[in-house]
């Protein structure tokens, strides 16, 4: 079983910054690409970031040049550093990860909030 453990969400004020984690366990042989989407009230939910195994990232627009995702490949860890954050960015926040154990599957974290006040 696999399970991805978000952590780092929280409260702060605009401009401020946050960083997330998002660390996979259990039982596989491999971890593909990573992903964090985010969940706002009454919206649908939405890419925010994603990062190969390689390393190569992409962005939404709405988060270019304000957040930053990165990667530990020894950990099966995720990150997702946010800075200037805006009232807009809250949100909650999920890892999703592709996982190879005895074929490939996606797994979603619990979602950790991240609220911004203005």
């Amino acid at each position: 079983q696999v399970q991805l453990v978000e952590s780092g969400g929280g409260l702060v004020q605009a401009g401020g910054s946050l960083r997330l984690s998002c660390a996979a366990s259990g039982m596989f042989f491999s971890v593909g690409p990573m992903d964090w989407y985010r969940q706002a009230p009454g919206k649908q939910r939405e890419v925010v970031s994603s990062i190969t195994s390689s390393g190569s990232a992409m962005y939404a627009d709405s988060v270019k040049d304000r957040f930053t995702i990165s990667r530990d490949n020894a950990k099966n860890t995720v990150y997702l550093q946010m800075n200037s954050l805006k009232a807009e960015d809250t949100a909650v926040y999920y890892c999703r990860a592709e996982v190879y154990g005895s074929r490939w599957t996606v797994h979603w974290g619990q979602g950790t909030q991240v609220t911004v006040s203005s």
